[in-house]
């Protein structure tokens, strides 16, 4: 299965994100306060660095085996119905930060779930792409 320089993208992202976010929340979840700590944003902090470091790295690897980075009319479709689908999942996690904000103590919830649902967001967003690459469409 031969891939375009966008699939291969969408993957590292799919994958980095998965990764370690994946890491950052199961490390992070279990037996927290009410509160965001210092603990908690150089832990955010460090993921964030680590994502930008494992898709600068991916893209400069990906750009060197592959060099046909031109992209035509149904990259650009492909890429607004994903942008569609991540959006609604992002406009759900705003509505339900907002609640938890409303309901919970503190704003180690709020910050989570907000945190969650964006990166959620951007899973659906990558996700529908590869889908909508699979299918030809």
């Amino acid at each position: 299965m031969n891939l375009s320089f966008k699939q291969k993208s969408l993957w590292l992202v799919l994958a980095s994100l998965v990764l370690v976010f994946g890491y950052y929340f199961a490390t992070v979840l279990p037996g927290h306060g009410p509160m965001v700590g210092p603990e908690e944003v150089m832990r955010f902090a460090a993921a964030v660095i680590v994502v930008i470091i494992i898709q600068i790295t991916g893209h400069i690897l990906i750009t060197i085996v592959d060099r046909r980075t031109d992209t035509d009319e149904r990259d650009k479709l492909i890429g607004l119905k994903g942008t569609r689908n991540g959006s609604f999942v992002l406009a759900a996690g705003v509505f339900l930060s907002l609640s938890t904000a409303v309901l919970v103590e503190g704003n180690f919830a709020f910050t989570h779930v907000l945190l969650g649902f964006w990166i959620l967001s951007q899973i659906v967003e990558t996700v529908s792409q590869l889908i909508h690459y699979h299918r030809g469409a």
